[in-house]
């Protein structure tokens, strides 16, 4: 059968083209993206009530919505935030749910809720994950000189309205958020003398207002042959229907809205600014759909911003930029594993010549390297994957790798010719006689990556793409190998032939040297024995001694930084924005600015290539991006140097990153502190981010919310029950009367292009409203009377706190503490729980009914390592079982299999190298190396003990003998693919450059461990075997070896 396969050459290449074909059409097919599509395991709620006090939208809404939605099956966690004018819920699932049952489930439990004070939006629900962040970013400011002298914080509602909806059209992009300047608003500012002439009241006017805009459908009507559509037209079409809205008569006159107020079309109240490069600007973020390609999505947006500023922007006065977007840092990461792939399958190739020294064998060798690479991108097309960094890393990992099979089929059929077989009886020969290896150490490869379906974490998700990408890889390199190799072998006929292929040693001096200490070794059993316990004790030490503390996940990190500022409570968007004023007169020099000056040491502040700030009360957040992406970390050390001069700031800067959220998340430790009482929260808190600061040095400690003290200034106004019925008012009355006079009161909304715009009622002083006059509002009564707000009610001035958080139904604060870099996150979880926790209860400084809990990338780390750990011993048993059954012995698979803990011992070594010359964290994807290296080390092992059966059956001298030869047949073979092996992997490993964080630390550990444990398997194996089956005793003749 073997030589029926080989002799059909033309169907062989037929389906290889076939193959390729497919394959080439999936690398244009798959999407290329910055990491795996990760499971969508988050659920937001956002629910708008323009207006209200973070403590009212806690009762109002939070309280009522948690009610519900506690009771959602699979629930994990429940967070949920109250700020001014807004309620977010943030519903965590475990990994692996039904994110569209869980959708529907929490919009059933949030249909549940009875009602919502008039004035609240419908709550918003939406499902993410961190693959789905924003990846470009956009500023729209004035075209240069500002000839129309626009005022950008103005524009927000024109950029909505006519940029933002054209670039959510564009194939790929699911949302586009847009940032700074005010919306739209209706403002009707009344004259409270006019309004008390006619003994008119707020309320009453708000009343009105509501009544007369509303549209009322009045069913149908027949006439004749035609059916009319009954239907009240009611609503506002203009301002000036506003204006000549009739809210009463008196004496036969009508009273219209502009005798007592004046109306006009204006827009809230600034809240947030946006500045690029020193101008304000409205910025725009894009988003992606699941399983788009983001080199696509830049593609096709570009020239959309290019008709936009032609057709919208420019004759407007505006134009729009592109800022920064992470689709160049995948474009630079991908580039850079094409690289090393091309420069490691280079390496491969002439390692191999210099072995086999032939070309025409060498050739014949590389034909599977093109082929078994668009294999893997057809598996990721197949599994449903995308290519992109991790995938790449995959694809680059296997290079080395598919070039093992082809080397032990070559290196049979050349020992068959040299035996004097003809071309076709030495490769149907070399076929059958290799085969059984072949398929061992390819399916042990490929096996080991099974567990990988079991680990539902983000590792696991991220780790999955390796696993395809180099078991489509290492399957197709079997079928080459014993297909493919053979049959252009009989064509070429480069063996045996004097084309110059080399003898089937080894190098003599490797040989002989090896030789010379295994024959050494297993000479004596006191050699044995000696040898076998210190090779022991040797993987012992490393493993005990080396094994580093573990980090979650890399950290993907982009060269930008995202540093805030927190104020402390009570500060305001005037002050704030004075600061931000000052830094970025500060900070703007450095744009695009010579590198000398800071090479020099004048300034801390390397060269910028943008300048991004957000300046909102008690936050400031400054984004920028250095030339040099090697400067980043300097940048982050100078601004949080100059946040930390103005008194009473706290300052958090950390790296951009494409795994997680942009605040060090891979490496965060989260201390939650929950209770009862606010305040002994907010103490609890500051005693806990002292502690830390102190424990661990200098770490970046974030917290959420920002406040951790009661410093938001805060007027309480308590009603006198008694007065306030006497004129007539009730507290809904009451409440409303005094927002209208102070702040401004919703009343209705309008549509201005199909766009809601809110109508407020003001007095007509309008912002300007002091706290001095406060008690002097005039309240207007139904009983016609007009009293001061201080008549009816005390004014008490207090503080509290400017946003609340809850976490599974309590009040939270939560402390983000980053650690230093020295300094893993296991090891910071550790001094956390112990030198801050534990010490602050046991020093009684953590008040009565207040509990702490750590939770964050802490929790993960937990989670995953007891995941990753369950699923290597599955491993370990499926690679065993996979051995016994082609060996068919339970024996000879338990001794290829001690060659494990020799390959994980040499990857702890390997990443401790490493460590001394860059970086390198012992993060969980590092971890899942062991998975390659558990299928890889048994590699050479199976050529060994297979060799060494077979030596036995054909009646070899002795046992020493017998795994001798099979060492010195199987040399050769063994240093070729090791040596092609560390080769293809080195550039990865070696060579840095964006991206290469994610996978280095994966790609030591399984190039340290395959030469760690090639090189004690040439002397450990032999030992081992002679032991144990000089242990075994001779065995009786025609029984099995």
């Amino acid at each position: 059968m073997v030589e029926n396969v080989l002799q059909r050459g033309t169907l062989l290449a037929v389906a290889t083209l076939v193959v390729c074909v497919l394959g080439l059409a999936a690398v244009l097919r798959v999407p290329v993206q910055m990491i795996p599509d990760l499971d969508v395991r988050t659920i937001s709620v956002q629910t708008r009530w323009p207006g209200a006090t973070p403590q009212d939208v806690e009762k109002e809404i939070l309280i009522e919505q948690e009610t519900y939605l506690r009771a959602i099956p699979g629930l994990q966690r429940l967070v949920s935030y109250a700020s001014t004018g807004a309620a977010d819920v943030e519903l965590e699932f475990p990994f692996g749910i039904d994110i569209t049952q869980a959708l529907l489930d929490v919009n059933n439990a949030l249909s549940q809720v009875p009602a919502y004070p008039e004035n609240v939006d419908e709550p918003r629900v939406t499902a993410s994950s961190f693959s789905q962040n924003s990846f470009m970013y956009f500023r729209v400011t004035p075209l240069p000189g500002n000839p129309l002298g626009l005022d950008m914080n103005l524009m927000r509602d024109f950029v909505d309205d006519n940029v933002r909806v054209r670039m959510e059209r564009v194939p790929g992009v699911s949302q586009v958020r847009i940032g700074g300047g005010a919306e739209r608003q209706v403002q009707i500012e009344v004259d409270p003398g006019a309004l008390a002439e006619r003994g008119l009241t707020l309320p009453g006017l708000r009343d009105t207002i509501r009544a007369r805009n509303r549209d009322a459908s009045g069913g149908d009507l027949d006439a004749g042959k035609r059916r009319y559509l009954v239907r009240t037209v009611g609503r506002f079409e203009t301002l000036a229907d506003i204006e000549n809205l009739v809210v009463a008569a008196r004496n036969g006159t009508l009273i219209r809205l502009r005798d007592v107020a004046t109306v006009r079309l204006d827009h809230f109240e600034l809240r947030e600014r946006a500045m690029v490069d020193g101008e304000n600007a409205i910025s725009l973020a894009v988003n992606r759909l699941d399983g788009s390609n983001v080199i696509s999505i830049k593609r096709g947006m570009l020239p959309v911003i290019d008709e936009i500023n032609e057709t919208v922007l420019g004759p407007a006065g505006m134009t729009m930029a592109l800022i920064s977007d992470d689709v160049r840092y995948v474009e630079e990461s991908v580039s850079n594993v094409f690289r090393n792939l091309a420069i490691g399958a280079t390496l491969a190739i002439g390692v191999m010549f210099l072995f086999l020294r032939s070309a025409a064998a060498t050739g014949v060798g590389a034909i599977g390297i093109p082929i078994c690479t668009i294999a893997a991108f057809l598996g990721l097309l197949l599994a449903g994957r995308t290519i992109n960094v991790i995938s790449m890393a995959g694809v680059a990992f296997a290079i080395g790798m598919t070039l093992d099979n082809t080397i032990v089929v070559l290196e049979a059929i050349e020992r068959e010719r040299s035996r004097g077989a003809s071309r076709l009886a030495a490769a149907a020969a070399a076929v059958r006689r290799v085969w059984p290896a072949v398929l061992a150490s390819t399916l042990t490869t490929v096996i080991v990556f099974m567990p990988v379906l079991f680990i539902e974490q983000e590792a696991g998700q991220l780790y999955s793409d390796v696993a395809i990408a180099i078991s489509a890889s290492i399957l197709a390199s079997m079928l080459v190998a014993i297909t493919l190799i053979p049959a252009a072998s009989l064509r070429m006929g480069f063996a045996g032939d004097g084309n110059g292929v080399g003898a089937t040693q080894a190098p003599r001096g490797f040989r002989k040297l090896t030789l010379s200490i295994a024959g050494w070794l297993v000479a004596t059993p006191s050699r044995r024995w000696g040898y076998l316990a210190a090779i022991v004790a040797v993987t012992a030490a490393a493993l005990i001694a080396l094994t580093p503390p573990a980090e979650y996940l890399p950290e993907g990190e982009e060269p930008k930084t995202f540093a805030s500022m927190i104020a402390p409570p009570g500060y305001n968007l005037t002050e704030m924005t004075a600061i931000a004023q000052a830094l970025q007169d500060e900070l703007l020099p450095h744009v695009e600015a010579d590198r000398d000056a800071y090479a020099r040491g004048e300034t801390d502040v390397p060269p910028l290539a943008y300048l991004n700030m957000r300046v909102a009360p008690q936050n400031l957040r400054i984004i920028a991006e250095t030339v040099d992406p090697a400067d980043i970390d300097a940048l982050m050390r100078a601004l949080t140097r100059r946040y930390q001069t103005y008194p009473g700031m706290r300052a958090f800067a950390a790296r951009g990153s494409i795994i997680s959220s942009n605040d060090g998340g891979t490496r965060s430790v989260n201390v939650d502190i929950s209770g009862a009482d606010l305040a002994e929260i907010l103490t609890a808190a500051q005693a806990v981010y002292a502690r830390a600061r102190e424990v661990l040095g200098d770490p970046q400690i974030g917290s959420d919310p920002p406040s951790l003290s009661l410093g938001q200034p805060l007027i309480e106004i308590r009603p006198d029950w008694a007065r306030v019925a006497e004129t007539g008012l009730d507290a809904s009355a009451l409440g409303f009367t005094v927002a209208a006079l102070s702040d401004g009161a919703f009343v209705d909304e309008f549509f201005v292009d199909d766009s809601k715009v809110d109508i407020y009622l003001f007095s007509d002083a309008g912002f300007a409203q002091t706290l001095a006059n406060l008690p002097d509002l005039p309240l207007h009564t139904p009983t016609g009377v007009v009293v001061p707000l201080s008549a009816v009610a005390e004014l008490v001035e207090t503080v509290d706190t400017d946003e609340l958080r809850r976490v599974n139904g309590r009040r939270t604060v939560t402390l983000n503490v980053i650690p230093p870099r020295s300094i893993a996150l296991e090891t910071a979880v550790g001094r956390v729980q112990t030198e801050v926790v534990d010490a602050l209860i046991a020093e009684g400084a953590i008040p009565q009914g207040v509990l702490m809990d750590i939770s964050g990338a802490s929790d993960q780390l937990d989670a995953t390592r007891e995941a990753l750990a369950g699923n290597f011993l599955i491993a370990l048993l499926l690679c065993y079982f996979l051995l016994v059954a082609i060996f068919t012995h339970w024996g000879y698979p338990l001794v290829i299999m001690t060659t494990v803990p020799l390959g994980i011992a040499g990857g702890i070594v390997g990443l401790a190298l490493l460590n001394l010359a860059i970086r390198q964290p012992f993060d969980m994807i590092t971890m899942l190396g062991f998975l390659i290296v558990l299928g890889t080390v048994v590699n050479n092992p199976i050529l060994i003990v297979d060799q060494a059966r077979h030596n036995l059956r054909a009646g070899a001298a002795s046992v020493e003998q017998a795994v001798l030869d099979a060492l010195d047949s199987r040399l050769r073979p063994i240093l070729m693919t090791t040596v092609t092996t560390v080769f293809g992997l080195g550039p990865l490993v070696l060579i840095p450059g964006a991206g290469t964080e994610l996978y280095r630390g994966l790609g030591v550990i399984v190039l340290s461990g395959l030469v760690f444990a090639t090189l004690l398997t040439l002397s450990f194996l032999p030992v081992l075997l002679t032991t144990l089956l000089r242990l075994r005793g001779p065995q009786p003749a025609g029984a099995p070896a």
